[in-house]
């Protein structure tokens, strides 16, 4: 049976998922939720993510929200190819990564903050673009200093991609999409190169979806 992801195309979590699914080999249909114009709020969507946000995955009769939560339920669905890497301590640093993101930076950054910065603090569109640009400043400055501690490699942990990947290029595009500076981070540098050049990233990435300005 196909997926169903409901997600949207400025959506970095809705990313991180496309990414995974396309990784793993697993078909799925998405339906965009457009968050600029409220459409997360609808009741029809409310039967499927209570928390007004996408992404949300339906299986079956299983219906998933979370990202990081789906990315792990698609790991042990579809164990091959693998996105954790065998070793303990070794997931232990990938979750941390996608942490860094996931927890850290990209819950400062999504649409109901910005208003409620508007809203609270009179904060203009630019300074909460401003924002936006300082957190995934200090993420990419803390993943640019992570893996240059390690030897250095096409990707995170080695020759294939994984989930720390995914949360790093998903860190990567929202600097794209805020225009953040890039500058002095060669570690990142490479793994984008090497990501760009793996189809299931490349046909992800937000401006190429629906929906997306040309």
């Amino acid at each position: 049976m196909t997926m169903k992801l409901y997600g949207f195309w400025r959506s970095i979590a809705s990313y991180r998922v496309r990414v995974a699914l396309r990784l793993k080999g697993v078909e799925f249909e998405e339906t965009s939720i457009d968050l600029l114009a409220g459409a997360q709020f609808s009741p029809d969507y409310e039967t499927v993510n209570q928390a007004h946000a996408v992404p949300a995955l339906v299986d079956g009769d299983l219906t998933l929200r979370q990202s990081l939560a789906i990315l792990e339920y698609l790991e042990e669905r579809f164990p091959s190819p693998a996105l954790l890497p065998e070793l303990l301590s070794d997931r232990a640093y990938v979750r941390a990564l996608a942490l860094d993101t996931v927890a850290d930076a990209h819950p400062l950054l999504v649409p109901r903050v910005r208003k409620q910065l508007a809203k609270s603090f009179g904060a203009s569109p630019e300074a909460a673009e401003e924002w936006g640009v300082h957190w995934l400043s200090i993420g990419l400055q803390t993943y640019e200093k992570a893996l240059a501690a390690r030897p250095p490699s096409p990707f995170v942990l080695g020759e294939t991609p994984g989930l720390a990947d995914i949360c790093v290029m998903s860190h990567l595009v929202a600097a794209q999409l805020f225009k953040a500076p890039l500058a002095d981070t060669p570690h990142l540098a490479r793994l984008r190169a090497a990501c760009d050049a793996v189809d299931a990233f490349a046909s992800s990435h937000p401006l190429k979806q629906p929906g997306a300005p040309r």
